[in-house]
């Protein structure tokens, strides 16, 4: 049995694990860091893993932080927005301009160009094995084939590990028993620890840091051979060209329905990825539990999807209760932290994984650097776990309780506005302007993230009450284009501007009496539908809600 000493261990070698590591080298070119992973690589291309759409935050992190736009640009798929169809199930009951049952009789919400900031579809597994290579040139030491047996965080940390195949006595993740020897066991010990495990977590399991929120969703995801290109759902050529020749398959394509939405990415590898996400108050959950379920399912409530499934080779499937979940503490000033799903996780809706694997993944190399530097970080940890902590419970209540409305665009319209007005004001400035560590010591700066947190959470009640009364119907052919809503796109260019100290919180303090100003305005749309539109609203929304909410 050998022991080895390093700086810092990472148990998980997936894009958290390895992102972080290649994050603190960059940061700490001397920083002595190891991971541990379970699997060997290479990983194979469609690594059946979930967080293969990315959103500006992720993105920001992947190609600026990480120095991976190159291989974005190369090897992954730039993403042509969210895009989102409703009453495709009801095609051909109502109006439409091709044949019964095509997807240009859906309403449909998306961009018909793409936005400035750029965001990518991303192979995992093609990722991870551009990570390893990387972290391993960066010099971080990468520890294939071992699982942790057992492990200890009083003072030096201690991690035990075992070939993944071992399958002797004693593999508890914490404590001291089952300490026979095996061929191939290694102690690792480092002043720091990280989790990036995913679920499985053995050092949230070590410390009881498992914890339920409120938000109950579950679901269930898998890979089919080639790619589904929604394009061809409709042979009109009007249809087809409301986003010029930019294809919608390039898009995270997301069909929904009361209770439940179902996304297709395409993936560079060929694949394309299908996940459906429920809501258990609409959609038992053992109809999404077998791949017979699943097509049974897609027969019911998305015919044309469960038609291309059925011609195609479905090469993974795995499902998961409760999807959503949180974590007792996730930072600690005795060296040791959370990441990834090893932490807290969402919802699957906008992509937020790797935002918060990339916000966590900066926290941690902050106060990593900091304590290297030989600074006191306890009181910094305890503000940087607030801000995390509210930045996790603010974004869960876009998804608490919203269900209802997602076969609605008279709901998802207004809700995406506001949606993304809130996360490209405030959420992704604050991580694209490289301030994000700033909340931690920046009084005027995170009182004005507060002030939009009360905006975003009395724009979800309202919101909500709008999901429990707007009932979904069939698709009317309308296409609602995104990149007709002024707001929207200035705020999305604005992404790129890249500002520092005064005019930073200069613009932060604008774009958030502008969310202000739009909350008022949404609000007193969805109040009143048929009130006249003022010159400021129609500044910020264009003319697309109200007339969509007086229709």
């Amino acid at each position: 049995m050998s022991t080895e000493r390093h700086d810092l261990v990472i148990i998980g070698g997936g894009l958290a694990g390895l992102g972080l590591s290649l994050q603190l080298r960059r940061a700490l070119p001397d920083l002595d860091v190891a991971v541990v992973e379970r699997n060997t690589f290479p990983a194979p291309e469609i690594t059946h893993k979930v967080g293969e759409s990315t959103v500006e935050i992720g993105s920001t992190w992947l190609a600026d932080t990480l120095g991976l736009r190159d291989h974005l640009d190369e090897q992954q798929l730039r993403k042509f927005g969210l895009r989102f169809f409703f009453g495709a199930n009801e095609t051909g009951k109502v109006g439409g301009r091709g044949k019964a049952g095509d997807l240009d009789q859906a309403d449909e919400l998306g961009v018909s160009t793409v936005f400035p900031t750029p965001t990518w579809q991303v192979d995992r597994g093609r990722l991870e094995n551009e990570l390893l290579r990387r972290a391993r040139a960066a010099g971080v030491t990468v520890l294939e084939g071992l699982r942790v047996k057992r492990l200890s965080v009083d003072g030096v940390k201690r991690v035990h590990c075992v070939p993944a195949d071992f399958n002797g006595a004693g593999n508890g993740a914490s404590g001291e028993g089952g300490a026979t020897s095996v061929a191939g066991e290694r102690i690792l010990e480092s002043r720091w620890l990280v989790d990036a495990a995913s679920r499985a977590s053995p050092l949230k399991r070590s410390l009881d840091l498992a914890r339920r929120n409120t938000h109950d969703i579950n679901a269930n995801w898998f890979r089919v051979r080639g790619e589904i290109r929604v394009d061809d759902w409709s042979a009109d050529p009007q249809w087809r060209g409301l986003t010029g020749d930019k294809p919608r398959w390039l898009s995270t394509n997301q069909l929904t329905g009361p209770g439940y939405w179902v996304w297709l990415i395409p993936l560079a590898s060929g694949a394309t990825s299908l996940g459906i996400v429920a809501d258990p108050r609409y959609h038992d959950f053992e109809h999404l539990k077998t791949p017979r379920a699943t097509q049974a399912w897609l027969q019911r409530f998305e015919p044309r999807l469960a038609a291309e499934v059925e011609q195609r080779e479905v090469l993974d499937f795995a499902f998961l209760r409760h999807f959503s979940h949180d974590c007792g503490q996730v930072f600690s000033d005795q060296g040791w932290a959370l990441t990834g799903e090893a932490s807290v996780f969402l919802d699957p809706l906008y992509s937020p994984g790797t935002d918060f694997i990339a916000i966590a993944n900066t926290y941690i190399t902050d106060l990593v650097t900091r304590e290297v530097r030989g600074e006191d970080i306890r009181g910094r940890t305890r503000a940087l776990e607030a801000v995390y902590r509210s930045l996790y419970e603010n974004t869960l209540s876009i998804y608490q309780g919203l269900y209802g409305g997602f076969g609605s665009p008279q709901f998802m319209v207004p809700k995406t506005t506001w949606d993304y007005s809130y996360y490209w004001s405030v959420f992704a400035p604050l991580f694209t302007w490289d301030a994000m560590t700033r909340l931690a010591d920046d009084t005027a700066l995170r009182n004005q993230l507060l002030t939009a947190v009360a905006l975003n959470r009395g724009q979800q009640r309202r919101l909500r009450a709008l999901a429990e009364t707007t009932p979904a119907e069939a698709g009317r052919g309308r296409f609602f284009d995104q990149r007709t809503v002024p707001l929207l796109c200035r705020l999305n260019a604005q992404l790129t501007d890249g500002l520092e100290g005064p005019a930073l919180l200069e613009r932060i303090t604008a774009n958030v009496m502008r969310l202000e100003r739009l909350s008022g305005h949404l609000a007193a749309r969805m109040e009143d539908p048929s009130r006249p539109a003022g010159d400021d609203e129609r500044e910020m929304i264009g003319d697309v809600f109200p007339e969509l909410l007086s229709a």
